[in-house]
């Protein structure tokens, strides 16, 4: 730098030095991130089930690696691992099937009876709607449902469209599946080679220390759903709201997109109560739903969620809201555990006690090693860092 250039910085106010400094690097990383999500949004067939076959492999991992730590072949452990889960899920959606149909028909008598007494209401309450005028309204659903048929026809083939690739998409998470259960480890070595080797290490523990907490947040949301699930389904056989087994289901897969999602499904099941059983069984249900709202959010999540993935529940409720505007249900449902990796693998980063440490130490499958030790001294780097001559040197870097 020649003197005049020299002689200009010096006048340009170090306020606006350091913002212009911070603004240059914010739009840098804006930019990455959006072709980052360019790319992602692209590849959404790809990324989806292979986001989905990693939160399975954290579920099923520990399960292979207890196998094959008392001597089963580690390829026999996958096969085994994988065909009970399949038997399992099997079994469970078999006998949800099975209960619907079984409890469909009585569904249907009382919603038959629900709609009779509406129809009731309707000509011998206040409205004191005539049957023709009832007719008439019927008359006119059916001839929007006529005017509306190309549309119709195109979003049931649309559906079936969409049930296509959803079915192409569950091949590939489980082949991805198969592959992360098999050799998960060598495909990470095989990734961690592209990190520059004066860092790699840090950077392997780091990424460990994120599968860590992904296996911690698989196993608290899958007890997590189970507490809700078996909350819900003793409101409703209290009640005694018909499909007790399918909305307790419901519930229960719901519960893995945190916060919304068995807020949705419990939405069902007071429907369902509402058709079903009346209003007064409906403000039960909604009522014991509430309930299991108030425990998961006050008690299970910060218990169990914020021991194992650390995150303020702030934060979750933008990540889920982020993932929703962006990817639907699949964002909603991998937005939390992305956020749970990104926390620990950062932390660890910046941790000193990280530094140490090899990556063999790291337990992935063990929940107390989801993230190094908090021992406050991670910090970012003072601004006056670099320039902090006049105030007695350095204070310090993120190290420090």
């Amino acid at each position: 730098m020649t003197g005049s250039e020299k002689e200009i910085s010096a006048r340009v106010p170090r306020l606006l030095r350091v913002s212009a400094a911070l603004s240059w690097r914010f739009v840098a990383v804006v930019a990455a991130l959006y072709v980052v999500g360019m790319v992602v949004g692209y590849l959404t067939t790809i990324v989806i089930p292979a986001g989905i076959a990693l939160l399975l492999a954290a579920l099923l991992a520990p399960a292979v690696a207890q196998l094959v730590q008392v001597g089963v072949p580690r390829g026999l452990a996958t096969g085994l691992v994988l065909v009970g889960g399949i038997a399992v899920v099997g079994g469970v959606l078999t006998f949800v099937i099975t209960e619907f149909s079984n409890g469909l028909p009585e569904l249907q008598k009382q919603v038959n009876a629900s709609l009779d007494t509406i129809r009731g209401w309707l000509r011998d309450g206040p409205l004191h709607l005539s049957d023709l005028q009832l007719q008439q309204y019927l008359d006119r659903v059916l001839q929007t449902v006529k005017e509306n048929q190309a549309e119709i026809t195109s979003g049931a083939l649309t559906t079936a469209a969409t049930v296509g690739e959803l079915l192409t998409g569950l091949l590939l998470a489980l082949f991805t599946l198969i592959f992360f259960l098999h050799d998960g480890d060598g495909i990470w070595r095989f990734l961690i080679r592209a990190v520059p080797a004066d860092v790699r290490d840090r950077a392997d523990v780091a990424g460990r220390r994120g599968f860590a907490s992904l296996v911690s947040y698989v196993r608290a949301t899958a007890l997590v759903a189970v507490v809700d699930a078996v909350g819900v389904g003793i409101g409703l056989w209290i009640v005694g709201v018909p499909l007790i087994v399918p909305l307790s289901a419901l519930v229960f897969l719901g519960a893995f997109i945190p916060i919304i999602g068995a807020v949705i499904t419990g939405a069902v099941a007071v429907l369902v109560a509402l058709v079903a059983e009346g209003p007064v069984a409906a403000l039960i249900v909604l009522a014991v739903l509430i309930g299991v709202m108030q425990l998961e959010s006050h008690v299970l999540q910060p218990l169990l969620l914020g021991r194992a993935v650390k995150l303020h529940p702030l934060a979750v409720v933008l990540a889920i809201t982020a993932g929703l505007v962006v990817g639907g249900i699949s964002g909603a449902l991998l937005s939390v555990p992305l956020l749970a990796v990104l926390n620990s693998g950062i932390r660890s980063l910046l941790s000193d006690s990280d530094k140490a440490v090899e990556p063999r130490e790291v337990e992935v499958y063990e929940p107390q090693e989801t993230g190094p030790p908090d021992t406050g001294g991670a910090r970012v780097e003072d601004i006056d860092g670099e320039t902090g001559a006049g105030d007695g040197g350095p204070k310090g870097g993120a190290n420090s």
